[in-house]
């Protein structure tokens, strides 16, 4: 029961801030995502055993580049840089084998393809209209907070058959399942309150299954990390939760695939 207030209360302070940062204005939601970015980079270096400073001067430059924009700087090179890593990095979790980091190179590679470049188009997602859109981002984040809600309670209900059972014993089919279908149920209420006309209820669907197929798979990929490194969680800054890396896995796993989807679609 104490534990179930702990990260009950752990979970509302990090959603408060969360949505305060992303409604007050565009230069909070930069700088808490910014702040996010650096802790999660900071677990994960524990989790594969890294001292670098350069993905923290990686993403410096990266965010400086997104306040000033280079005239004729195009994202679409490092979006496709982006979805390559990602993609290897799913090869690796369905093909069962180690994902390397013994050279400084293969650290500096995962922390830049895992976690810089993903946190960049984070950043990038509530701008993608050219303006800053604040509600496009709350949507993403209510359709992870969903699917989230509803694999642990589905799962935990009704769930029998084992998702991915050598990295995350706990996932199930109808866990994911159940997270899926109601991300979908969501994505159709959301269409009758979202007034931007150029997302349309199917759009809103695609989103949602990309944030729940790509999200459940970014959250497996971090608990390979984890199992590799002998660790339970990436971190303790959120009592009851974990580390940040384990709250953020989905979203920011996720959301290079919905940019794409919101850039070359709509």
């Amino acid at each position: 029961m104490r534990n179930l207030i702990t990260r009950s209360i752990s979970g509302i302070v990090y959603v408060t801030l969360f949505l305060f940062a992303i409604l007050y204005d565009a230069k909070s939601y930069i700088a808490l995502t910014a702040i996010f970015a650096i802790i999660c980079i900071w677990e994960f270096s524990k989790l594969i055993n890294s001292k670098n400073i350069i993905p923290y001067l990686l993403l410096g430059g990266m965010l400086y580049f997104f306040i000033n924009p280079i005239e004729g700087y195009s994202s679409l090179t490092s979006l496709i840089t982006t979805l390559i890593g990602l993609l290897i990095l799913i090869y690796y979790l369905f093909s069962s084998k180690k994902i390397e980091s013994d050279t400084i190179l293969q650290r500096l590679l995962l922390q830049l393809i895992y976690l810089v470049l993903p946190f960049y188009f984070l950043i990038s997602i509530p701008f993608i209209f050219g303006t800053y859109q604040p509600e496009i981002l709350i949507c993403i984040l209510i359709f992870i907070w969903v699917n989230d809600s509803f694999a642990y309670l589905v799962g935990k209900n009704f769930g029998k058959t084992k998702l991915f059972e050598s990295v995350s014993p706990k996932k199930t089919i109808e866990g994911f399942l159940g997270g899926l279908i109601f991300s979908l149920v969501a994505a159709f209420f959301i269409s009758y309150q979202h007034d931007n006309p150029r997302i349309t209820l199917i759009d809103w669907m695609i989103i949602a299954a990309i944030l729940s197929i790509l999200g459940t798979i970014g959250d497996l990929i971090e608990s390979k990390f984890k199992r590799q490194a002998n660790s339970k969680d990436s971190g303790n800054i959120m009592p009851g939760h974990g580390g940040m890396l384990d709250r953020l896995d989905s979203l920011f796993f996720a959301t290079p695939f919905v940019y794409l989807y919101l850039y070359f679609i709509i």
